[in-house]
């Protein structure tokens, strides 16, 4: 059932204590059912509880705001009330000190705001050329038939592309030579245990440091050339060596390296996976993929070349993406803290508890998206237009001041992707439909995971 009221102002005296979700065990609180399934056990906690309820991992408390008009409240608030830098402190050591989480508010929206020249659609219409490129390159090197473990591919491609877009040619030429190795190990430092303990020395962690300072290398070897040279290249690594913050100092080498960690983990990192599932459910559902090819041959028999304007007259490949986005969000939680109460309907989240939204419990809401269990790209079509029911409906890639800013980017990256590769390949998905792998922080399909591939006899619609 759902709450009765939204951000009805009550007093201090008529508020009440989040409901709390049953089951939970000394010491341990819900630990071990949320380590199980994290999904059906906030799905259980909506259930019992509502559009707000809470539960308990060891002595902490998280309190869910589940639902679109939950959402506006959480996503609304302040970051005096809510705040998200005193949880994210576990992306510190990847980006590095200085830039992002580890600096005040107002300094981190500047430094975000050097992101957005290379998101503006100008930029777009240039990657979309790199995008076919690297897709391209990509079938060739795969031969006529044979099979591919499906997240690693999704994975190598997707660096590849966001290494060129963000990073430059030259840094795209060192992906095959200690780059791409040391960004994996990166990756690898964003773990649950590096979310509540991001400087326990496990190996994953040491490991994690090590690649931060090979990439640092890289950089600023990369950034010394083009100073001795007086070299000038069209990248976002080009556009940080000559911006300049409000009081007129550059940005050191440093920062330059962590916010292009920063750009390229917000257009590669959820992208691979999302790519992933995006595959995975059209080759589960053969007659919505027939009709996104018979889209590609509209688009492209003319033209034929893959652009920004073709990509974005596929909207049969884009609602497909935004309903894996729905179904399998990359991140399951986003998580804030709470730093001083926060009222909702009748209750308090008190100070000190962890606020959290979950895409993948809110997603699956019946009186939000008919039949949600269910692959059904036709709801973000019209008449449906599901998400258009509330602004904050589908939060995939979060909302408010914290909504990812590379989602643009993933979109347009994973629809050119799969154009390149149906126009290319039959695939074929070689092991059981994978459930999701929750032991990962951005959750991808569990491995195995192969398809396997026959390259197909039709032209190709691209020449």
């Amino acid at each position: 059932m759902a709450l009765q009221s939204h951000n009805t102002e009550v007093s201090a005296e008529a508020a009440r204590a989040v409901p709390e979700m049953s089951g939970g065990l000394p010491l341990l609180g819900h630990l071990r059912e949320f380590q199980r399934d994290p999904v059906a056990f906030l799905c259980r906690g909506w259930r019992e509880c509502g559009e707000l309820f809470q539960f308990g991992i060891g002595p902490r408390k998280f309190v869910v705001f589940a639902g679109p008009e939950a959402h506006h409240a959480y996503f609304k608030a302040p970051e005096e009330t809510l705040d998200a830098k005193s949880v994210y402190q576990f992306t510190v050591p990847i980006f590095g000190r200085g830039v992002a989480y580890d600096v005040s508010s107002d300094l981190m929206t500047e430094q975000l705001g050097f992101l957005f020249p290379a998101l503006r659609e100008s930029a777009m219409r240039r990657y979309v050329r790199i995008m076919f490129e690297e897709s391209e390159s990509f079938c060739d090197a795969l031969g006529q038939e044979g099979e591919i473990d499906l997240p690693h591919a999704m994975n190598e491609l997707t660096v590849n592309i966001a290494s060129r877009c963000f990073l430059g040619e030259e840094i795209r030429n060192e992906v095959d030579s200690g780059f791409a190795e040391a960004y994996h190990d990166l990756q690898n430092g964003i773990n649950t245990l590096g979310f509540f303990f991001p400087r326990l020395p496990t190996p994953a962690h040491l490991t994690r440091d090590r690649a931060r300072r090979q990439i640092t290398e890289i950089f600023s070897g990369i950034m010394r050339e083009r100073q001795r040279t007086g070299a000038q290249s069209e990248d976002f690594m080009q556009t940080l060596m000559e911006a300049r913050y409000k009081d007129g100092r550059p940005l050191s080498d440093n920062e330059v390296t962590g916010l292009l960690l920063t750009s390229l983990f917000a257009g590669q990192h959820t992208s691979a996976v999302l790519a992933s599932w995006t595959g995975l459910e059209l080759h589960r559902e053969i007659p919505y993929l027939d009709r996104v090819r018979d889209e590609m041959r509209e688009v492209y028999e003319e033209e034929g070349s893959l652009s920004y304007a073709g990509l974005k007259q596929q909207p049969l490949l884009e609602n497909a993406v935004r309903e894996c986005e729905r179904l399998h969000p990359p991140l399951i939680i986003l998580i804030r803290k709470a730093l001083r109460p926060l009222t909702y309907g009748n209750y308090t989240v008190p100070a000190g508890a962890l606020a959290v939204v979950s895409p993948a419990l809110s997603h699956l809401l019946p009186h939000v998206f008919a039949d949600p269990e269910k692959f059904n790209p036709d709801r973000f079509a019209p008449p449906a237009s599901e998400e258009k029911q509330h602004p904050l409906a589908l939060i995939g890639f979060g909302g408010g001041k914290h909504r990812c800013m590379g989602k643009n980017f993933a979109i347009l990256q994973i629809k050119a992707i799969w154009t390149v590769l149906l126009d290319r390949f039959e695939f074929k998905l070689d092991t059981p439909f994978p459930a999701p792998n929750y032991g990962s922080w951005v959750t991808g399909p569990r491995l195995p995971c192969r398809l396997r591939y026959r390259r197909r006899s039709q032209a190709s619609i691209f020449h």
